[in-house]
């Protein structure tokens, strides 16, 4: 299969952030009045916040919702950039958007969920903003769908777009969970190990879905050493006309950011840590290879009893015997500290490995057809 690559500039040449590790996109979910986006703008400048975002074309969910207040709050964020000196960023969804989004000099803009689901939306986008220079972020789709988000990436970096990044916000579940959208944050980290150098943005507001949660959302996204958070931040969020309970206050989000996340580095140039780290990581490596040759040895295993069940015409599932396997390393996997949702996932993998290749067997094919 052929690398996927990306022609984009690194986020030090995009001119919209100061030196400052922690990279931080802050402002209210939409811009409702001149003097909410303001009072918002000068209260996020006085904490440290250079890039103000609005949203002022909000797809939603239901008819009848706040929609934003569309062109006339491009004013509103020009003025906001005039007057506190921040640089000023909102959403897209048309062509219409990007038009006069070029028009009033916006710094940046972001394409939302709903959109980044639709190929011809981002195409369009993709299409109006080719030759410009703005820098654009890129929201996952609304469903757990990575070639999905890539091929909006791979759109609008083939239109010329180079600054170019994403924003992870979670996804949709049809399960009542702790957060708003299940974060998967086994699909960002994918994304990152196919894209190293793809500039990374997290969404807490999005994923946590109430304040209670954006602090812990938030410090998982520097665990995991992405460059920044878009926050949602209102100058009176009991007031705001979309997501309240979502929207920190800018003094709440100035505490969070001085006083209780901890950013991570990715390297370090002591000594100590490069050669312990050295020595643990070799470890790991054995360890896999060991791994590797036990799951060899299983499905030799898997094989001779598909050979030995087509011999005697017997059924490959084995419900009763497959359930008693799980409830014993399932059991097994809690003495040694491991979840069950862990053990599970994995061996249900191995488990459809196993009957993958005894289907091979009995059908008489050599190779897998997937």
């Amino acid at each position: 299969m052929t690398k996927r690559k990306l022609d984009i500039l690194p986020l030090q040449e995009w001119a919209l952030f100061d030196e400052r590790p922690l990279k931080v996109i802050a402002g209210p979910c939409g811009a409702e009045t001149r003097e909410q986006v303001l009072q918002t703008a000068s209260l996020l400048s006085g904490i440290g916040v250079n890039l103000f975002r609005a949203g002022l074309w909000k797809p939603r969910t239901y008819p009848g919702s706040f929609e934003g207040v569309g062109t006339e709050g491009l004013a509103w964020l020009e003025e906001a950039r005039e007057k506190y000196g921040v640089k000023i960023a909102t959403e897209v969804a048309s062509k219409a958007h990007v038009q006069e989004c070029l028009a009033a000099r916006v710094d940046m803009v972001w394409i939302g969920a709903r959109t980044t689901a639709n190929p011809f939306l981002v195409q369009e986008i993709a299409d109006a903003l080719a030759g410009s220079d703005i820098p654009v972020l890129v929201k996952n789709p609304v469903s757990p769908d990575l070639d999905l988000w890539i091929g909006a990436l791979e759109r609008l970096n083939m239109a010329g777009v180079r600054k170019l990044g994403v924003i992870h916000r979670g996804f949709t579940t049809f399960e009542k969970k702790q957060y708003r959208n299940d974060p998967q944050w086994q699909i960002a980290i994918e994304l990152r190990s196919m894209f190293p150098a793809l500039p990374f943005f997290v969404d807490p507001s999005h994923i946590a879905g109430h304040t209670d949660y954006v602090r812990e959302v938030s410090q998982r996204a520097l665990d995991l050493g992405f460059e920044g958070l878009m926050i949602e931040s209102h100058c009176s969020p009991a007031d705001a006309l979309s997501d309240s309970i979502q929207q920190l206050t800018p003094a709440q989000l100035d505490d969070m950011l001085t006083n209780q996340l901890e950013v991570r580095s990715l390297d370090s140039d002591s000594p100590q840590w490069k050669e312990n780290i050295h020595e643990l990581r070799a470890k790991i490596d054995v360890i896999d290879e060991t791994i590797l040759a036990a799951l060899n040895s299983r499905m030799q295993i898997s094989r001779q009893i598909g050979q030995y069940k087509k011999e005697n015409n017997i059924a490959i599932l084995q419900t009763s015997r497959w359930d008693a396997v799980l409830a014993r390393v399932i059991e097994k996997g809690r003495g040694y500290g491991l979840s069950e949702e862990f053990i599970t996932e994995i061996f249900n993998t191995i488990h459809e490995e196993s009957v993958e290749s005894q289907n091979q067997i009995l059908s008489g094919s050599s190779s897998r057809q997937r």
